[in-house]
C-alpha cells in the first residue's frame, strides 16, 4: 500500500511524516500522558531547523514522546516531539540551522551547516532517530501501518535505545518512506553513522536560517 500526504503540521496535531489522523493524534496525546521521554541527553533550549530537497528512509517508524532538558536560561523545560526512526536514510541537499540570540557585542549568530548538496553525493546516515516538533513536506510511504504498538517485536527499526517510550503506545510504520521539499523543526537527532559528503559550516552575524 502507498499513501502520499502533504503536510503543513504542528506538534499539537502530531501528524508530522504522518498519514492525518483524529485517532492517532489522540493516541499520541495519551503516550505523552504517561509520560515518555524521547532523547537520552538533556536538550539544549534551541531548537534547529533542517530542510532537504529529498529524504528517502527505510524501516520507518515513528512514535510520540517527549524532550527534556532547559531553556536558554537553565529553567527546566520539556518539548512534545514525534520521534522519526530509520534504519537507513538518505538526504540531498541538506541545510541545518540554529540562531543564538543575545551574544554579547554581536547580539544573533547564526550557524549554517550545508552537506549533500551534490545529489550524487547524498548525506547518509544509518540508526537515525529525528525528534521532531514540525514539519512540511510532500511524502510517499510504501507498506504502511498506522496503529502498531511502538515496541511491536515485528518492527524493523524499534524505538531509540535511548528512549523511555511507551512501548505499548501508538506508532506507524514503513518501509520505505520519501519526503520531498522537507522544511522541519527539531529538538535532537541521534544516529549510530552521519556521512555528510562536501560538508561546509558558516557563522553568521543576525538571523539566517535554511528557510
Amino acid at each position: 500500500m502507498e499513501s502520499q500526504v502533504r503536510g503543513g503540521t504542528r506538534w499539537r496535531r502530531f501528524a508530522v511524516v504522518m498519514v492525518p489522523s483524529v485517532a492517532a493524534t489522540a493516541a499520541i496525546g495519551v503516550a505523552l500522558a504517561q509520560g515518555a521521554l524521547a532523547a537520552s541527553f538533556s536538550v539544549s533550549g534551541q531548537s534547529f531547523k533542517v530542510s532537504a530537497d529529498k529524504l528517502v528512509g527505510y524501516d520507518f517508524v515513528q512514535y510520540g514522546s517527549i524532550d527534556a532538558g532547559t531553556d536558554l536560561k537553565g529553567n527546566k523545560t520539556a518539548h512534545p516531539v514525534a520521534v522519526s526512526g530509520f534504519s537507513t536514510a538518505t538526504i540531498t541537499n541538506m541545510c541545518q540551522s540554529v540562531v543564538t540570540p543575545d551574544v554579547p557585542l554581536f547580539g544573533s549568530v547564526s550557524l549554517e551547516l550545508r552537506a549533500g548538496t551534490n545529489a550524487s553525493k547524498p548525506v547518509k546516515a544509518t540508526n537515525i532517530y529525528i525528534d521532531i516538533e514540525q514539519l512540511d513536506a510532500d511524502a510517499v510511504f510504501e507498506n504502511i501501518d498506522i496503529g502498531v504498538a511502538a515496541g511491536d517485536k515485528s518492527n524493523k527499526t524499534g524505538i531509540n535505545p535511548g528512549d523511555q517510550a511507551n512501548p505499548y503506545g501508538f506508532a506507524q510504520r514503513s518501509d520505505k518512506a520519501t519526503l520531498t521539499n522537507v522544511e522541519q523543526t527539531a529538538w535532537a537527532t541521534t544516529a549510530g553513522t552521519f556521512r555528510l559528503n562536501d560538508l561546509s559550516l558558516r557563522l553568521h552575524k543576525g538571523v539566517k536560517e535554511c528557510y
